[in-house]
């Protein structure tokens, strides 16, 4: 479980690797960009139920940590789930990976 620090946050919050690997990718595009928006996601079981958001802002200190060493192959698709859902009203709200299916053959 991989773990996001923000800002002076008293509890970290706990992402799967491979999800935070890819949110990582978003967040740190929109960032670079000097944009604002929200992450949303839901608890995960042993926590408080419900879901949290909060405002990620390019001044406000950032930190991802993972546990695992070798760094996941990333899926641009999911990123690209990821990145719409940032640009939109609702901010980034962490949704599945969409893998990809393969194509037929003729």
């Amino acid at each position: 479980m991989a773990t996001l620090f923000y800002g002076n946050a008293a509890e970290p919050i706990h992402i799967e690797d491979r999800a935070l690997a890819h949110l990582k990718v978003v967040i740190a595009t929109k960032l670079r960009r000097q944009e604002s928006f929200t992450l949303s996601w839901e608890h995960y079981d042993g926590e408080p139920g419900g879901r949290s958001t909060i405002w990620i802002h390019p001044s406000i200190p950032l930190r991802f940590t993972f546990d695992e060493a070798e760094r996941p192959e990333i899926n641009p698709q999911w990123v690209q789930l990821i990145m719409n859902s940032a640009n939109s009203t609702g901010g980034i709200c962490l949704v599945d990976e969409i893998l990809a299916t393969p194509e037929p053959q003729a």
